[in-house]
């Protein structure tokens, strides 16, 4: 993967950390199954994703190091599979690793498996309104 230009300039000092989201945002962009929607909601971001065949116990929603990752593993019998004569093979198989990268302060409120789609609520929490007092020194 090529690096961003414009976050290789010597003026922009401690910025690798923009720059290593961009990229990891990049190449997220790149993967293309499962299939998935994101839509706004009240109360922040629905991610949903088409995973037809998985069951709960396959699929798995993590975040770490400010990812959200969610994975779906097929672990099917493979005699049953072998023993399948397909005449069109048009659903998908094969496992995955789909990655989204938050914000600071996101945090996943709920995963939802219906009818196939997996729901990922992502939330902002309003932020806690600090007041800091600030002493007041005097000189002399």
């Amino acid at each position: 993967m090529t690096r961003t230009i414009l976050f290789d300039s010597p003026f922009l000092l401690g910025f690798e950390h923009t720059r290593d989201l961009i990229e990891r945002a990049a190449k997220a962009a790149g993967e293309s199954y499962p299939p998935y929607n994101v839509e706004q909601t009240d109360e922040g971001v629905r991610i949903t994703l088409a995973v037809a065949g998985f069951s709960p116990d396959q699929l798995q929603v993590t975040v770490e190091g400010g990812q959200l990752v969610v994975a779906g593993r097929r672990d099917g019998d493979v005699r049953t599979e072998a023993e399948r004569a397909y005449l069109h093979r048009g659903i998908a198989a094969r496992g995955f690793v789909r990655t989204f990268v938050l914000a600071e302060g996101m945090e996943v409120s709920a995963a939802t498996l219906e009818h196939g789609l997996l729901h990922v609520d992502v939330a902002r929490p309003p932020p806690e309104r600090q007041v800091r007092r600030i002493p007041i020194r005097s000189q002399g």
